[in-house]
């Protein structure tokens, strides 16, 4: 997501340290070290090759992934190499020296083998090492065993990803943000750039940026229902309406983009697309 609203508003995409943004969008301050995100994941053995699974919000609570980075601490972290620490539902691991991460978040993961996203070649040895221990670490925890019991799968495996240090402080003219994604928000604080919560309406949004804003809906099960997709795209078919906006860039989490503006509403010749009938009808 934040690659697409980075694009779309003609700003370039940071090549690395995706997991120092994050870190300064979830707790306003600019780390100093080298950080990576490590996210918990499901790996799933199939008959030819492993599949990955994200574990996030309802997936995992905030107690049982404290429990889990206590203990990787415990048993792996160093003060001389790697610190593992949980900041709310999000994990990172510090290092002294940097190691080759993959690139990506699970999320552009889920679902698919992981092979490809990983970090290979040479420079991977030291990741490979430390993503070896910390699945050996986590198989027999006392939580996998309560999520095994449940019928839930076990976190048993980290996603290192995103590695690098933040960038520096850079002013540049960028519209405000509303959102909580906390990776899109370290990107606004290294801009300098308005940064504030959604709200929940376009509306609000606008009358705090008449000239322009990025809006991004929550990632959650509350919008994820196909009534809230279709309130939120309602809302901004008023405003545009209404003439207070002059053009829409819409990007969705699959890799949709719709560009829209005032005009299309009077081109009541062009069809609906397939693929927005497939996906409405899913719906």
């Amino acid at each position: 997501m934040l690659a697409g609203v980075l694009r779309a508003i003609g700003h370039s995409v940071p090549a690395d340290g995706l997991a120092a943004l994050r870190f300064w969008g979830q707790t306003g301050e600019r780390p100093g070290a080298w950080i990576a995100a490590a996210d918990p994941v499901h790996l799933e053995a199939r008959l030819d090759h492993l599949c990955l699974y994200a574990l996030r919000g309802d997936d995992i609570s905030r107690t049982d992934l404290r429990d889990l980075f206590d203990y990787l601490q415990k048993t792996l972290g160093d003060d001389e190499r790697y610190a593992f620490a949980r900041i709310g539902h999000l994990g990172y691991l510090r290092g002294q020296e940097p190691i080759a991460t993959a690139a990506v978040s699970p999320d552009v993961v889920d679902g698919c083998a992981p092979d490809e996203f990983m970090p290979a070649g040479d420079d991977a040895v030291t990741h490979d090492q430390l993503l070896s221990e910390a699945q050996m670490a986590l198989h027999d925890h006392e939580v996998n065993q309560r999520r095994a019991a449940d019928g839930r799968r076990s976190v048993n495996s980290i996603w290192f990803w995103g590695g690098g240090t933040a960038p520096e402080i850079d002013a540049r003219p960028i519209p405000p943000l509303f959102a909580h994604d906390p990776l899109l928000r370290g990107y606004w604080n290294s801009r300098t750039g308005i940064v504030d919560s959604w709200k929940g309406n376009f509306d609000e949004a606008l009358s705090n940026a008449p000239d322009g804003f990025v809006a991004v809906v929550p990632d959650e099960p509350d919008y994820s229902r196909p009534e809230a997709m279709a309130t939120c795209l309602e809302n901004l078919r008023v405003v545009l309406k209404r003439g207070d906006l002059r053009a829409l860039t819409l990007l969705f989490r699959d890799g949709l983009k719709i560009d829209v503006d005032k005009k299309d509403a009077f081109r009541f010749w062009r069809k609906v697309s397939p693929l927005l009938m497939e996906a409405g009808n899913n719906a």
